[in-house]
């Protein structure tokens, strides 16, 4: 998979924006990446989306900005040009497909059944876009379609919201979702580029869902945690579940036998995707242990930030 396509996974929603003025284009490009979305689909539905473009990658380079409703090789190159760093097509045409790959542009074509899907892996693709996604059939028929094909991933847009985005993304074979519902046009008519940072972020706190999952407490040995266990269970009722390092009170709270991580414990912090999780809050300017990182069985399980919080350590986990 391409580098650039990699990173939108890594992002999870690719904001799809149409723009009818470019001097729109440096202040919401500056309140998606305060949102902390850094990145978006710049359609060429309109007459200012080239400048929009450009105006996008000079003022803000670290942002991965893409053109989307390309249908002809000029507009490609036009698009990369200005300094598109992906190309986005509502179908699958082979003629600017090729175009791309030749070019060497990262290309994320339109598929709606598997005769396109079937194109894009004769084009030598592994990564295409499926539009329109709720009008085609939406999750369910991804799932049908995707199963023959192995190695196929893709980026379903159209008609992907807040409150269908997590079923979308939990699908393993999604490396992202296009969307549209955190840049509104009017929003944008109306210079209201504070609420679509507040989008943004929400849309970003939808996908992740960082909750506390348990506080670990720090205790001197073993003996003075299942006291504080029988006392948990006396006064809160919270059922004892004995490991070997720890002992769980119900969920709430792990009790060490002996003093762990952080100066009082730990607080575990549980999020729907631990990889996406780390590279949004490394986005932050938060630094992560990589010798913590808990992979099982393939699965990343957990990772702790580096330093202390108020005397606790905090690690992600999964939910």
């Amino acid at each position: 998979m391409n580098k650039v396509i990699e990173e939108l996974g890594l992002i999870g929603i690719v904001p799809v924006i149409a723009l009818d003025d470019a001097k729109d284009a440096k202040p919401l490009a500056k309140a998606l990446i305060d949102g902390g979305l850094p990145c978006a689909e710049v359609t060429f539905r309109t007459e200012a989306a080239e400048e929009s473009i450009k105006i996008m990658a000079k003022e803000f380079p670290e942002m991965i900005v893409g053109a989307g409703t390309v249908l002809t090789p000029e507009q490609a190159d036009r698009a990369m040009n200005a300094g598109a760093k992906f190309i986005v097509s509502p179908g699958l045409n082979p003629k600017v497909v090729k175009h791309c790959i030749d070019k060497g542009y990262p290309i994320i074509p339109g598929t709606s059944n598997p005769s396109d899907v079937e194109v894009a892996i004769e084009l030598g693709l592994d990564v295409v876009k499926f539009f329109p996604a709720e009008a085609a059939g939406g999750l369910a028929m991804i799932k049908a379609m995707s199963a023959p094909y192995t190695q196929m991933k893709f980026m379903p847009t159209g008609g992907i919201n807040a409150s269908n985005l997590k079923s979308y993304l939990d699908f393993k074979k999604i490396v992202c979702c296009g969307g549209s519902w955190m840049v509104k046009k009017d929003l944008v008519a109306a210079g209201n580029f504070e609420e679509i940072t507040r989008l943004t972020r929400e849309a970003v706190d939808t996908m992740l869902d960082l909750k506390i999952k348990h506080v670990g407490v720090n205790m001197a040995n073993e003996e003075e945690a299942f006291e504080l266990a029988d006392t948990f269970k006396k006064v809160f009722n919270f059922e004892p579940k004995n490991g070997n390092s720890s002992i769980f009170s119900d969920t709430a709270f792990e009790i060490m036998k002996k003093p762990g991580r952080g100066t009082h414990g730990h607080i575990a912090i549980s999020t729907n995707y631990m990889d996406r999780a780390v590279y949004h809050l490394e986005k932050r300017g938060f630094k992560f242990e990589e010798a913590s990182r808990v992979v099982k069985e393939g699965v990343f399980k957990a990772i702790y930030l580096e330093g202390e919080f108020g005397g606790y350590a905090i690690h992600l986990a999964t939910k």
